[in-house]
């Protein structure tokens, strides 16, 4: 914190100065600041939303009422998933009719300063499969941990209220707090021992599952058990794409997972090198299955539905919000044009045009997730005659 301080003064202490030199022409001045972006929600027709009147709409309105299910008691929520709850729609006709009665879509886009653009990113997620066992063997050797006993949360917030909800994980050294143990270290941590949850058989997809944060793992008894996200070691996520690129090992726009996982077979001997440029490490709480047909729990607190649940960022588009998007299907400039549903958050999504698009289970929905990076646009679906969310973006 004192280090962010003390960066703001000498901020403010570098403006000073650059007004000061403006004012004495003929001194050269540096540019100001580039203007913040912030988030904008610009009314919109129906008709201007590109496919909402071919969208199977239909197939959006479990999701939607599993949304009304977290923030149907909240005012702007309480008549439109009252009326949805009374409901029993027979065709996409009739949820659109519904969507049009009791909201107004709005267009989403980023400003900065005078510019305007509504066209972002678009990426997808998926729910890995793997394969694992309850005790460790030749097969199955690679551990996923629920959280040790010496990880420390420590709540900024509670000394810094500027920093409300700005969390850092540790662990004691002694008298010391100091940060808890990166990924190249965290075979180092004895309080590991002990809190192995399964071993799987798949180094790599174990390391996919903490990326998405929640997976399914079959256990030879035949049972499938899910495992979720239930806490991290506090380490920035790093991307093991980019350090492949950046070291020249694959082309730019090539490191998708499944050039990954070719890369990682014919290194074998480079694996532990290459994981170990994530010091993130997430670690995960077992749970039952569940409905099979549906994802793991989002952040808004009910099971996604693939190809209908999308994770945004909160502070541009609120959590529950219906939101239509409009992109292309993965590596394609075939329309995916649908209604979908914010009840996700994810480390890497930011910003008001920013999505990820949850694909679903199994080896379909991870090629698809893989290779998605797509430009897109998004029209916020907002309660009819409520006030516009207060971005925080």
């Amino acid at each position: 914190m004192r280090a962010h301080l003390l960066a703001a003064a000498a901020f403010a202490g570098a403006g000073a100065i650059w007004l000061a030199g403006c004012a004495t022409p003929p001194r050269t001045c540096p540019p100001p600041p580039p203007p913040v972006p912030h988030v904008g929600y610009e009314p919109a027709s129906w008709s201007s939303l590109p496919g909402w009147d071919r969208d199977e709409v239909k197939d959006a309105w479990p999701a939607f009422l599993a949304s009304c299910n977290a923030v149907g008691r909240r005012a702007p929520w309480i008549a439109a998933c009252e009326a949805a709850q009374a409901m029993k729609p027979a065709s996409s006709v009739d949820v659109r009719a519904f969507f049009e009665r009791y909201f107004e879509p709005y267009r989403i886009v980023k400003q900065t300063g005078p510019q305007t653009d509504d066209v972002g990113l678009i990426t997808g997620y998926f729910e890995p499969v793997l394969h694992g066992a309850r005790m460790p063997s030749a097969e199955f050797n690679t551990p996923l941990y629920a959280p040790p006993p010496d990880l420390l949360t420590v709540d900024l917030g509670s000394v810094y209220p500027e920093l409300k909800g700005r969390r850092l994980r540790a662990r004691l050294e002694g008298h010391r707090v100091v940060p808890y143990y990166s990924r190249a270290d965290l075979d180092r941590d004895p309080a590991l021992k002990g809190r192995e949850i399964v071993w799987v058989d798949d180094v790599l997809g174990a390391f996919f599952l903490e990326v998405q944060g929640s997976g399914r793992v079959e256990l030879p008894t035949g049972e499938t058990i899910r495992l979720h996200y239930a806490d991290e070691n506090g380490y920035p996520y790093r991307s093991i794409g980019r350090y492949l690129v950046e070291r020249g090992e694959l082309k730019r726009g090539e490191a998708t997972m499944s050039a990954i996982r070719e890369w990682v077979l014919s290194h074998p001997d480079r694996v532990k090198e290459l994981l170990d440029a994530d010091p993130s490490v997430v670690f995960f709480r077992e749970e039952p299955l569940g409905d099979p047909e549906l994802g793991p729990e989002g952040t808004l607190g009910v099971p996604l539905t693939p190809g209908r649940s999308i994770a945004v960022d909160p502070s541009a588009v609120p959590l529950g919000a219906p939101v239509f998007l409009a992109t292309t299907f993965p590596a394609s400039d075939v329309a995916l044009r649908r209604l979908v549903m914010s009840q996700d958050t994810g480390g890497a999504i930011r910003g008001p045009v920013r999505a990820d698009f949850f694909w679903g289970t199994g080896p379909q929905a991870a090629g698809y997730a893989g290779e998605m990076r797509q430009p897109g646009r998004m029209w916020l679906l907002w309660p009819r005659g409520a006030p516009l969310p207060h971005a925080r973006y």
